[in-house]
């Protein structure tokens, strides 16, 4: 069955979101300086600005205890 045009269109760009978070969650875990780190957390509002600070952070460390 093929999906009409708008649904797939709003899976692909979620998924594309979804990568562009993970991207940017190694970034912020590889970045030292305090101004980079923001600079990322305004991305990551701009692509997301339902994610609070606190809930991309909170990903993040878990990511840190699976590995």
């Amino acid at each position: 069955m093929v999906l009409p045009t708008r649904r797939r269109f709003e899976i692909r760009k979620k998924q594309k979101r979804k990568r562009k978070l993970e991207k940017l969650r190694e970034l912020f875990a590889k970045t030292k300086s305090k101004k980079e780190k923001e600079k990322i957390l305004e991305q990551v509002s701009k692509i997301t600005p339902y994610l609070t600070e606190k809930e991309f952070l909170t990903s993040l460390k878990e990511k840190k205890e699976n590995s």
